[in-house]
């Protein structure tokens, strides 16, 4: 990787450096024989200056990685935005903690990835320790099959007011994520199993999943889990991910949102 890189920015320099000195007299040497530019000598300077002072490079790639991460925190400011009604305030979505709180966070996840297990208890934490909290939850069904009937059943739940107590129960409860553990869950819960089975396959259900893929997309998400505190974001699960929640609904509390979430 380090190679192309030299090798990338050597051909810019070089490039643009033989315009430059194709389109200018040099030290007055224009018109002289011999005196135009060699693409190979200017290679060879630039290549030797770059291999002889490597900090020039970690620099750019130091900018330009910025650079990227501003353009990617300005347009997914904007997909915020733009989708704040279907990431904040649809009720296709459950939401736990305050109905009313000043502060949301979004998560999307999988029941099956990993990560998002082990989150779960740092977002329940966070709805147990701060009332004024509100979590919004985007079933995003990623892993395929499996992945989705856990979906579909926990959605399913929310309209047999239990959609919490299956939620935390797919995620702790050992054995992958499936149909038959959301059916052997939602026996232990007390639900109308056969409605459940049903409401799994309704246009309510197709509906939010549709909902949650089609955010995903415009926020150009890659992975699960994703949070969304206000117009901030955490992606993945860090190891301080709890302190990292409380930081940012203390900055969107303390200063708001750019957005109107």
């Amino acid at each position: 990787m380090a190679t192309a890189l030299v090798a990338a920015v050597v051909a810019a320099i070089v490039s643009a450096a033989t315009v430059l000195l194709v389109g200018r007299d040099v030290a007055g040497t224009a018109g002289l024989p011999g005196a135009d530019p060699n693409t190979k000598q200017v290679e060879n300077i630039v290549h030797d200056y770059l291999t002889k002072n490597p900090e020039i490079l970690v620099a750019m790639t130091t900018e330009l990685d910025r650079r990227q991460k501003e353009e990617q925190d300005v347009l997914q400011t904007k997909a915020i935005s733009d989708n704040a009604d279907a990431l904040f305030r649809s009720d296709k979505s459950f939401t736990a903690g305050n109905p009313d709180g000043d502060v949301t966070v979004v998560e999307f996840f999988d029941y099956n990835c990993g990560y998002c297990r082990a989150a779960m208890p740092d977002v329940v934490k966070l709805t147990d320790n701060d009332e004024k909290v509100r979590v919004v939850f985007k079933e995003l069904p990623i892993f395929g099959g499996d992945s989705e009937d856990a979906a579909k059943g926990a959605l399913a739940a929310k309209m047999q007011g239990k959609y919490f107590e299956m939620h935390q129960k797919l995620f702790s409860a050992p054995g992958k994520a499936n149909k038959e553990k959301v059916l052997r869950i939602a026996n232990e819960l007390g639900l109308d199993v056969p409605q459940l089975e049903k409401d799994m396959e309704s246009q309510e259900v197709a509906d939010a999943l549709d909902e949650a893929h089609g955010l995903a997309q415009e926020l150009g998400l890659q992975g699960t889990p994703l949070y969304l505190i206000g117009d901030r974001t955490i992606p993945g699960a860090p190891d301080d991910l709890y302190d990292q929640l409380v930081e940012n609904v203390a900055i969107i509390r303390k200063n708001g949102c750019k957005t109107s979430c």
